[in-house]
């Protein structure tokens, strides 16, 4: 079995828990809350995409890149169990007193994110935080030990948790007050629909670390301090990382809330308008996160190969090739794609979408190349390239936002990793050469960028809907024999054919 066989293999079953979590997650916090929650309230909705964002960045503080540090150390002979026990004792003290910190802090930290008196919003995501980071180094020791099914079985046991008590919070409970349950009322309001959303999330994280502690079964309780302090000397650049990528990913909604010139409720209808156009680039968000899953702990185990470069420059020209393919299937069928969000949500996708596409291409890429850097230690050089992509999407997004409105959040990503593809790159070619693939990589993608003008003239041209779906799945079948013709040798090799 090639490698990059091997290696799809373990993404498509990170990809499938990753893909059935967030389909259910999906069908529930974008479908469900759109089209019937916040149905005419962008604003609420807003707000739930803003305190995700913020918890995402937090949650990089609470870990502090820890569980790819194990992978790291954890990777070397002999070293798993001192590596586990190690960062995993160090993440629960950590934690415990970031998540009292928090608590403490509780009103000043809501008036800054300007929800003043909704101290209950802190209280909840400081919970799901602390749960969240505690179950990191568990989920991280899966993965190294190639146990991606145990893994999907807890991430889509989260979200289907989850699924049910909103739907039981939601839904049931109003059933139920209405028919004289009365005493439910001390759990469900109209006015507390968005708290019981979040209530919901904190109850399955709990039940996650539960399912975890088998993990902890026979570690040892001992923390080195040598090795701990090897741990913290490599993860320390990558906390940058970890939290300008975030920033890059997750910030557009709070970003607006700030720079758009409106009150703060328009600017969070705006801000949630933007936010559910962008769940419908989540199929590309979900390959690349489960690429990275697989191919973290890969790279590592593949560093001291004698091939190892070879085998990282065809998972990059793999990686694109697949990619290129999801970033066409998702615009070909928008026209049936947009109808998962409401009808009051569907402003800008065509002009957001594509370009968020072609933004989180380019994000799987700079996984790829990322990889330079951390099997070498020398983690600051990615501290610099993201502290950099960060200033590219601030500037781009000041720059761009007078004229374009929330769609230059879009175009901000879309900079953003474009240089930190080009720094990762020229980086990596002094430092660690690797020999990428450039013109067939570039050849994928342009092409899938042409086939999907072709559509849109289409578009242009064909008002009936299953016309043009069969249109656009004849330009998919004609992108798939061009890049076979002009690459079939790769690709069969990939196929292990």
């Amino acid at each position: 079995m090639s490698l990059v066989k091997q290696l799809a293999g373990e993404t498509a079953i990170y990809g499938i828990s990753s893909i059935l979590s967030r389909v259910l997650h999906y069908v529930v916090f974008t479908v469900y809350l759109t089209n019937r929650v916040f149905a005419t309230e962008p604003a609420l909705y807003g707000i739930y995409i803003d305190m995700y964002a913020y918890a995402a960045m937090l949650l990089i503080l609470f870990t502090y890149r820890m569980e790819t540090a194990y992978f790291r150390f954890g990777s070397e002979e002999g070293k798993e169990k001192v590596a586990f026990s190690t960062s995993s004792i160090s993440i629960f003290f950590s934690t415990i007193f970031l998540v009292i910190l928090l608590l403490f802090a509780r009103a000043p930290i809501a008036d800054m994110l300007k929800y003043p008196g909704q101290t209950q919003f802190v209280t909840y995501f400081a919970l799901i935080i602390g749960l969240d980071a505690l179950a990191a180094i568990p989920f991280a020791q899966l993965r190294l030990k190639n146990r991606p099914y145990r893994f999907a079985f807890i991430k889509v046991f989260n979200v289907v948790l989850t699924l049910l008590l909103v739907f039981f919070f939601l839904e049931v409970c109003p059933w139920l007050i209405d028919r004289g349950y009365t005493s439910l009322r001390s759990i469900y309001s109209y006015d507390r629909r968005l708290d019981l959303v979040f209530i919901s999330n904190l109850i399955a994280s709990a039940g996650v670390l539960f399912l975890l502690l088998p993990q902890l079964k026979g570690m040892q309780l001992k923390l080195s301090a040598r090795l701990w302090r090897k741990m913290i000397i490599y993860a320390v650049p990558l906390i940058i990382v970890g939290l300008a990528g975030v920033f890059n990913q997750s910030f557009a909604v709070p970003l607006l809330k700030y720079l758009l010139p409106g009150t703060s409720i328009e600017n969070l209808e705006e801000a949630g308008l933007y936010g559910a156009a962008a769940k419908l680039a989540i199929l590309m968000n979900l390959f690349t996160q489960a690429f990275n899953y697989a191919a973290e702990p890969f790279f590592f185990k593949q560093a001291k190969k004698s091939a190892a470069r070879q085998t990282y420059a065809e998972v990059a020209q793999a990686f694109t090739l697949a990619a290129s393919l999801v970033f066409l299937m998702i615009l070909l069928y928008m026209d049936g794609v947009q109808l998962l969000i409401g009808i009051n949500y569907r402003e800008s996708i065509y002009s957001i979408v594509p370009v968020l596409l072609l933004a989180y291409i380019l994000l799987g890429i700079y996984y790829n190349i990322s990889i330079w850097y951390k099997i070498t230690d020398k983690t600051s050089y990615g501290a610099f390239i993201s502290i950099g992509g960060t200033l590219v999407t601030i500037i781009t997004a000041l720059l761009l936002i007078g004229p374009l409105g929330k769609v230059a959040l879009a175009w901000s990503a879309l900079a953003c990793y474009s240089f930190m593809v080009l720094a990762g790159y020229l980086t990596g070619r002094i430092n660690y050469p690797i020999p990428y693939r450039l013109q067939q990589m570039m050849t994928y993608i342009l092409l899938a960028v042409l086939i999907f003008l072709v559509s849109i003239g289409v578009r242009q041209q064909f008002d009936g809907l299953p016309v043009r779906l069969m249109i656009n799945t004849v330009l998919l079948i004609v992108y798939c024999g061009m890049v076979y013709y002009l690459d079939k040798e790769s690709i069969r090799r990939w196929l292990g054919i």
